[in-house]
């Protein structure tokens, strides 16, 4: 058996069938266990008082690295020699821990990058901060100080049903973002963290099982608003006319950003100059929701795009008005916009949706407009050996036609939509 390092846990194979195990030879009852999903975990093997044979989880490979494993592996055998059973005390604690212990637990540990999420990569801050929300706004008040060994899926399902009622609606202050709402959707989203920070406990040997696990997450009601070609039209006049009279003039410009690109709210905000590259017609995120990604855009967004803080040393697209970060008020602004135009339920995704609404209008296909969003399938650039041109052009079309429409231009007919959509699939190479 050899000493553990990272290159040795690095190259053990899974065995489909059972779990592997390899001792360390420097900490006697320290070792790795392979299951047979791939998942490789540290874990310690003892014999307590009784002089059973006990095991010990320590942690996941990955999250902690073999040295600091074979230190916290040293002090738990050290407890035993003092007649301590690690794996008893832990069974003890977790028998007791309450919801609102764990929430805790799992907001310290996803904090300190400690927990992997999508892509076995650390949870995102933005996820973690949403996630906080959700507990101390619906799962603490009405759950917290339940004990989770005691708790059922029938429970559950009711603290689902609770938070959809509005239990834990409240208002906190005027404006946007002052409230505190039930529905449909609230309550899924609420169920669908708690289910997966118990699954995070669960995995780490922190509670023995889930309550959660089975639950019928509520549907939600999909947002479906976008904007018409004529509310398009009738919002870039409004712009047009609120900038002259003193409307901010980065927030006007973020709103036409994310039409003319179908870009998420905080990936045009926080958008890089650097990022930019006209020649190839994209921008490089270095990081979005579904990990790095180039994203195709159109000749009228570049240019929109590059013409935005010229002065400014900021390097950020939409500089904030002071300090050195991203402009961050592009809702009010929209508020503002809509309110003046008479639109109702418009947000930010609102725009997102409406540039896939145009996408498909012009007759491009689902693949397409997914690729063009940014959460095409895993595959697709296998499949389509000409897509990223493809994308390009459709990204181009995407943002002409919205622009033409903000400028005031009339609304194409079917027939102009399928001459340009001819023309389009012309460009693209054989």
């Amino acid at each position: 058996m050899p000493k553990l390092t990272k290159r040795i846990v690095d190259a053990l194979q899974h065995d489909p069938e059972r779990d592997v195990f390899v001792w360390d030879t420097e900490v006697r009852g320290f070792g790795v266990r392979v299951k047979p999903s791939g998942t490789k975990t540290f874990l310690i093997q003892y014999r307590n008082a009784e002089r059973r044979t006990r095991r010990f989880v320590i942690g996941q490979f990955g999250v902690l690295t073999v040295e600091l494993a074979r230190d916290l592996a040293k002090k738990k055998l050290a407890s035993v020699v003092d007649g301590g059973d690690p794996s008893a005390e832990r069974r003890a604690a977790r028998e007791g821990m309450t919801v609102a212990e764990v929430c805790d637990w799992y907001l310290e540990e996803a904090e300190a990058g400690r927990l992997l999420g999508r892509n076995r990569r650390p949870i995102k801050a933005s996820s973690v901060a949403g996630d906080r929300s959700r507990i101390e706004q619906h799962i603490k008040p009405l759950i917290g100080t339940r004990v989770v060994s005691r708790l059922r899926l029938a429970d559950i399902e009711r603290l689902q049903a609770d938070i959809a009622a509005g239990k834990t609606a409240r208002s906190h202050r005027p404006g946007r973002g002052g409230q505190t709402s039930g529905g449909a959707g609230v309550a899924a989203r609420a169920i669908s963290t708690l289910r997966s920070l118990l699954n995070h406990a669960r995995r780490l040997g922190l509670i023995e099982q889930s309550p959660a696990n089975g639950v019928r997450i509520i549907a939600s009601e999909k947002l479906k608003r976008r904007l018409s070609a004529g509310e398009i039209r009738h919002l870039g006049k409004i712009m047009m006319q609120i900038e002259h009279e003193g409307e901010h003039p980065t927030g006007l410009a973020a709103i036409r950003a994310m039409l003319l690109t179908g870009f998420r709210r905080m990936e045009v905000l926080g958008m890089r100059r650097e990022w930019i590259e006209p020649e190839g017609n994209c921008v490089a995120f270095p990081d979005t929701k579904s990990g790095p990604q180039l994203r195709a855009v159109g000749d009228a967004a570049i240019a929109h795009l590059l013409s935005q803080g010229q002065r400014s040393p900021s390097p950020f697209v939409f500089p904030a008005d002071w300090g050195e970060g991203h402009f961050i008020g592009v809702v009010r602004v929209l508020d503002r916009v809509c309110l003046r135009a008479g639109l109702n339920n418009v947000t930010p995704h609102t725009l997102r949706h409406t540039f896939a609404s145009i996408a498909a209008s012009l007759g491009f296909s689902e693949l397409t407009i997914s690729g063009l969003l940014g959460h095409a399938p895993r595959g697709v650039t296998q499949r389509y050996v000409h897509l990223d041109t493809a994308l390009v052009i459709a990204a181009d079309q995407v943002a002409a036609e919205i622009a033409r429409l903000l400028e005031g231009g009339e609304v194409a007919t079917v027939r102009e939509m399928k001459l340009l959509r001819s023309k389009t699939l012309a460009r693209v190479p054989v």
